[in-house]
């Protein structure tokens, strides 16, 4: 059955007006004034905004850490996901050295099929770059459409890469029109300062955070932004959370390399002091890179704004604080990293951006769905809303107040990391591909209906990312 959707305030990234949308199957088939019904369901969003559903480029959905596996799958982290706006997801497959990339691509099929409710794709862990996995790439890319790869920089002797795999990587991807992403810290450097903390006995969760300070991921992000310009390759550079990093990006944009970054809502929010709770809470705030001091929060915000930081991602890596983050009750190394954030990403971006002045309207969908659709080969399917592209809509009230906690979120996690966090602005309804996940804040989406989605080459929309988006 035909949709339509009256008296919403319509928001792009580049756009603010009334209009109505009539939707037929999965797709947006009319934009107008007054148009005719054609027999179709009326949705009134009358003092609502209507955005383009959020795109989370940045998801751990039931990942192994840690002698554990995070606590959201593709079912429950999707519907939590849907709550809160988002309507696409592009979570992470980890690879083992030695194996196919295939073996860890059918491993993440198997994980999501039958389960996510709202659509997905993968980005692909490169841990080593020899002739065998060159071979392999191509296919990976033109049959999966896997068109985005990461490297660690992080994670000594577990995820960890050398420099040369990082280099040969984005040599490869300039070649084959793939984005490269970096978790940029320097894992030798922080491999040490841990060990060096352990043995002087130095093990509550603070030390998480007092052992990965701002300067090694400063450091890594400019050295992966320098062989990035080396490579004359792109870059993506994941959960930016410091001064230190920003000003790296800055340095190589200035410089006119394409070097892309990512923040989080954890970081515009939280601060280290929450590490510092007292009976072992630190622990639900660890993750990294980990919360720095507060003042780091203007310097995000004033990055988003300045378009220096061009996306927000959650970083969603869930564990329960009973029964696996207490893991590392008696040593902070051992504490599996990550964090509940999928659910609340688009309302916080909203209520603390948008509401407080400090993004405009057009810039918080920008950054919350269509650059990433813009960078990571979505678009224009995703990401914005016009004639011909998926219904991927949300039907959002600016002046719901809330607050968020445990006790009324979607996840499956015993904590959340917002807890007593009030917020303004709440996703009403939400629609993929033109059927509804939720209704009136109510699920009534379908386990499985999520489709996986192959993905366009960064390449390809080379030439129109670069004319609307600022290098």
């Amino acid at each position: 059955m035909k949709k339509l959707i009256i008296n919403g305030i319509i928001v792009t990234a580049a756009e603010t007006f009334s209009a109505d949308l009539l939707i037929d199957g999965e797709r947006i088939i009319a934009m107008g004034e007054n148009l005719d019904p054609q027999g179709a369901e009326v949705i009134d969003a009358k003092g609502c905004y209507v955005f383009p559903g959020g795109i989370d480029p940045h998801t751990h959905l039931e990942m192994p850490f840690g002698g554990t596996v995070s606590k959201d799958d593709f079912e429950t982290g999707t519907i939590a996901a849907a709550y809160g706006g988002t309507t696409t997801v592009i979570d992470f497959c980890l690879t083992n050295k030695g194996e196919p990339l295939q073996n860890a691509i059918d491993v993440w099929h198997k994980k999501s099929k039958d389960k996510a409710v709202i659509d997905y794709s993968f980005h692909l862990m490169i841990s080593e770059l020899n002739e065998a996995v060159l071979n392999q790439l191509p296919r990976v890319m033109d049959d999966e459409g896997i068109t985005s790869f990461k490297v660690f920089m992080a994670y000594k002797n577990v995820f960890q890469a050398d420099d040369e795999t990082l280099f040969r990587t984005l040599v490869t991807a300039k070649e084959l029109g793939g984005l490269v992403m970096v978790h940029a810290e320097n894992g030798d450097v922080i491999d040490y300062l841990v060990k060096k903390a352990l043995d002087e006995g130095k093990t509550d969760p603070i030390y998480h955070a007092l052992t990965r300070p701002p300067e090694v991921e400063g450091e890594a992000t400019g050295r992966a932004a320098q062989l990035t310009g080396l490579a004359n390759s792109q870059l993506y550079v994941v959960h930016v959370s410091c001064a230190d990093a920003v000003n790296r990006i800055v340095e190589a944009r200035n410089k006119g390399f394409e070097v892309w970054g990512e923040t989080c809502p954890q970081y515009l929010m939280l601060d280290k002091s929450h590490l510092e709770k007292p009976n072992f809470e630190g622990a639900k705030y660890v993750w990294s890179p980990p919360l720095r001091d507060k003042w780091h929060q203007d310097v995000l915000w004033n990055a988003l704004k300045t378009g220096q930081l061009q996306t927000l991602g959650s970083d969603q890596c869930s564990f329960d604080f009973k029964g696996q983050k207490d893991l590392g009750k008696d040593d902070f190394s051992k504490i599996p990293n990550g964090g509940p954030m999928i659910e609340d990403r688009v309302s916080i971006l909203f209520s603390e951006g948008v509401k407080k002045g400090r993004i405009t309207l057009n810039q918080f969908v920008d950054i919350m769905s269509t650059r990433v659709a813009k960078l990571f080969g979505l678009y224009p399917k995703k990401g914005t809303i016009t004639v011909g592209v998926d219904a991927d809509l949300v039907i959002f009230d600016p002046t719901v107040e809330r607050t968020i906690s445990a006790k009324t979120h979607h996840m499956a996690v015993d904590y959340n990391a917002f807890e007593g966090m009030k917020v303004t602005g709440e996703a009403i309804s939400v629609l993929s591909r033109g059927e509804f996940v939720i209704r009136d804040k109510q699920f009534v989406g379908t386990k499985g209906k999520g489709n996986y989605l192959k993905r366009a080459k960064y390449n390809e929309f080379l030439q129109e990312v670069n004319e609307t988006l600022t290098i």
